[in-house]
């Protein structure tokens, strides 16, 4: 339930929720969520942190992903999330937004934010989703000097260090920068884009810290199950996009049936009702906040429809 009528918890609380959830034995899910709307219902679904990814968020503004976003636009959307949740949220940072004094800055936001974990990758700009080609990096050194000030500037906060290098220098030079980002403070690793459960167990065998998966649809990773990501030696999974596909083609059937058969009325059944709705914003704790507003009574659902 939103800010306004139930105390959130303080960053510091959620980045121990965070910490905990990511060193349980059980896989933690982590859906992406790119509006308030979609974290709530992922929290009424049950899960226990969401993701705000770089790419659902500009995908949200009509925007590519291009690293054309600011820090400080991330950390708006970032907090419009909290509020509405108290989960704790992991934000994809992409590169921090620029050079260390940028990631700096980006810290300090996502902290004020009460952003549990952000997730940085050493991706030269303007970068690319991690399963498209074209990716260059950033040296080692650089990464690492960005890792260090994340902590330096905001010890609070958990980082994953992505790393894109399997893609562009081979697979052992992504072990070998997974362990010198490690070393510079990373609280766990993401390598983007491996192809097989050889290559996730490989990873995991040679990584000593938390690691996380990336079950992003049409990519170049198989359709792996939690259970599956949690043998081969993942802590997390992150559904990035999901959630924004599902409503953006909802969105697409919805407005082609009223431009074309004149009504709304055959998806009835596929929209959340009035009364869902109410019930996930918490629409009911505003009115009683305020004694002059009157207060609302639903009308009668008719069975042969949804309201």
């Amino acid at each position: 339930m939103s800010w306004i009528v139930e105390e959130g918890s303080s960053q510091t609380i959620l980045a121990e929720r965070f910490r905990e959830l990511m060193n349980d034995n059980e896989i933690l899910k982590i859906p992406g969520a790119h509006d308030g709307m979609s974290a709530l219902v992922a929290k009424e679904t049950g899960f226990q942190a969401i993701y705000l990814s770089g790419a659902a968020y500009t995908a949200s503004r009509g925007l590519p992903d291009l690293g054309m976003i600011t820090s400080e636009e991330m950390a708006t959307r970032a907090k419009d999330l909290v509020r509405a949740t108290n989960l704790p949220l992991l934000v994809d940072i992409d590169t921090g937004f620029g050079g260390v004094l940028n990631v700096a800055r980006t810290a300090k936001e996502m902290e004020e934010a009460k952003v549990a974990a952000v997730q940085i990758e050493d991706q030269n700009l303007p970068k690319k989703c991690g399963h498209l080609n074209g990716k260059t990096l950033v040296s080692q050194k650089d990464m690492m000097q960005k890792i260090k000030t994340i902590k330096d500037v905001s010890s609070n906060l958990i980082v994953i260090a992505r790393t894109d290098a399997k893609a562009v220098e081979g697979f052992d030079k992504a072990i070998e920068r997974a362990k010198l980002y490690i070393e510079a403070g990373a609280d766990a690793i993401f390598p983007e884009a491996l192809k097989s459960e050889e290559e996730f167990k490989k990873f995991s065998n040679s990584i000593d810290a938390p690691l996380l998966a990336n079950m992003t649809e049409f990519g170049k990773t198989p359709y792996y199950k939690g259970m599956e990501f949690q043998d081969f030696g993942y802590s997390m999974i992150i559904y990035p996009v999901t959630s924004l596909r599902v409503a953006a083609k909802a969105y697409e059937k919805v407005f082609e049936g009223i431009l074309h058969n004149d009504t709304q009325k055959e998806m009835l059944n596929e929209m959340q009702t009035r009364e869902e709705l109410y019930r996930t914003i918490g629409y009911y704790a505003y009115e009683d906040l305020d004694e002059n507003i009157a207060k609302t009574i639903l009308p009668k659902l008719d069975k042969s429809k949804k309201e």
